[in-house]
């Protein structure tokens, strides 16, 4: 029995690189990305004496923009387009930092490095004013459902199509691919998105989380990451003969979402070694569109990038789910013309 278990295992290759990289994988995660202690803060010195309070800014802030003409306005532009977590003007005495709190954790850690300067600058949060670790979940908690039914119950809903026998129903009816594609997912996609209004509303409702932007961009948003997730649900499928095997890809493919998005641990935390994984994950740019358009009240102006990215990975992972869908349906097809063949003979 113990030789016959390791030779199964040996077989199934998805057991053996899950009890082999999934380690791995944990072990390098929570080695170098889960950490809440921000070392570098991007930083924007404004104002007449920007040269001079730039070069007296101690660490963690990293001053990565000086404009001796900027103004107030010009600090909340940068926070609200994500280009600085903290901005400072030096038109008035003393000088007045802005801190972008929707960035949790760099604005905790500015708050209090600017705190140990004794009073030499006053500080003032925007978006998130008390530091309220719920305002900056709850949007992204919306990002996690819809991903948890786009990919999982996507993926062992149309595995169970193959399980059941009725894959080959589907081959020999007069559809193409893409047309059963969208027939199975758009009944996920209308579930993931009352899920998602309903979360939305209970975390506006029960935490107090403002809603600052325009509802249709944070629609559109939501829609273009549904896309993304159910695609890969639906490719995840077709490398997949079982639920249990669905299950196992959709939870290999789940966890560095939750883990490097910068859902939980700041990206800014994240070493590069790693961090450059995080802008490969759709919930990383679900987080920022999520967050920018309900905290900040940011628009198309300040996120346009993060939707460009949502829509190029939709009609990626849509492509290659279509592809890989019509090879499992062609051979099917052909089986079952041999079937009749065979009959007729």
């Amino acid at each position: 029995m113990i030789t016959k278990e390791f030779r199964e295992l040996r077989r199934d290759r998805r057991t053996m690189a899950m009890l082999i990289v999934l380690p791995i994988l944990l072990l390098v995660v929570f080695g170098y990305a889960a950490s809440f202690d921000v070392t570098t803060i991007p930083t924007a010195v404004l104002g007449p004496s920007a040269d001079q309070a730039a070069q007296v800014l101690p660490a963690p802030f990293d001053v990565t923009e000086v404009d001796t003409a900027g103004t107030v306005a010009t600090a909340r532009d940068l926070l609200r387009d994500s280009v600085v977590d903290v901005a400072i003007t030096t038109d008035s005495q003393p000088p007045v930092a802005y801190v972008d709190g929707s960035s949790l954790f760099a604005a905790k850690a500015a708050v209090g490095a600017l705190a140990r300067a004794g009073g030499a600058v006053r500080v003032e949060v925007l978006y998130n004013p008390d530091l309220i670790t719920s305002w900056v979940l709850v949007p992204a908690i919306t990002g996690l459902i819809l991903m948890f039914i786009g990919t999982v119950i996507t993926a062992i809903g149309l595995v169970r199509e193959r399980e059941n026998g009725t894959l080959e129903q589907l081959a020999v009816m007069p559809l193409s691919p893409s047309s059963v594609i969208l027939g199975k997912i758009v009944p996920y996609f209308v579930l993931a998105s009352l899920d998602m209004g309903i979360v939305t509303v209970l975390g506006i409702a029960l935490f107090g989380v403002p809603f600052n932007g325009n509802i249709f961009l944070f629609a559109l948003g939501a829609a273009l990451f549904l896309f993304v997730v159910l695609g890969i649900g639906v490719f995840l499928s077709t490398v997949s003969q079982n639920a249990g095997q669905a299950i196992q890809l959709a939870f290999f493919f789940l966890l560095p979402q939750i883990l490097l998005s910068g859902m939980i641990f700041p990206l800014e935390a994240i070493p590069w070694s790693v961090r450059w994984i995080s802008y490969l994950l759709p919930l990383t740019y679900y987080t920022l569109i999520s967050v920018g358009v309900m905290l900040k009240g940011a628009g198309l102006a300040s996120l346009w990038f993060a939707y460009l990215i949502l829509a190029v990975m939709a009609a990626a992972v849509f492509s290659g789910a279509t592809l890989r869908f019509r090879r499992d349906l062609v051979p099917s097809t052909r089986s079952g013309d041999e079937g009749a063949a065979e009959v007729g003979t």
